[in-house]
């Protein structure tokens, strides 16, 4: 059971990349699937999250408009498409899921412990 994330890399502030999330041992059935960053001496923070159930999504303030979280169900993948990215979004970013049995998961009240599976993390770096 695992999660696969592909997609960081370095572009300047104002472009674009799209981060993959491909689950490997299970299915995403049921399940909150997020993304989460972390940059260098701060906290991780959920920057989007989806339900799998009903395609519900949530997005930190700070993100809302440029980034686009979607699930590909038949790929058992998730992606974050990040636009117009700023150098305030250099991070790693992980990607976690877990069964969906509180719809506090994906919501400004969610928490890196709800999510049990997590990838490895890729880094992303937007330069002025």
């Amino acid at each position: 059971v695992q999660l696969v994330e592909s997609g960081g890399g370095s572009v300047q502030a104002g472009g674009s990349l799209r981060l993959s999330c491909a689950a490997s041992g299970f299915t995403f059935d049921d399940y909150a699937i997020a993304w989460f960053r972390q940059a260098p001496g701060k906290e991780r923070v959920e920057v989007s999250c989806i339900q799998s159930t009903d395609a519900k999504t949530y997005y930190l303030t700070s993100v809302e408009g440029r980034f686009t979280i979607s699930i590909n169900s038949a790929k058992n993948t998730v992606y974050l498409q990040m636009n117009n990215l700023k150098p305030e979004d250099t991070a790693v970013y992980y990607c976690a899921a877990d069964k969906l049995i509180s719809y506090y998961y994906c919501s400004a009240w969610g928490s890196s412990t709800d999510f049990t599976t997590w990838g490895q993390g890729t880094q992303v770096t937007v330069s002025s």
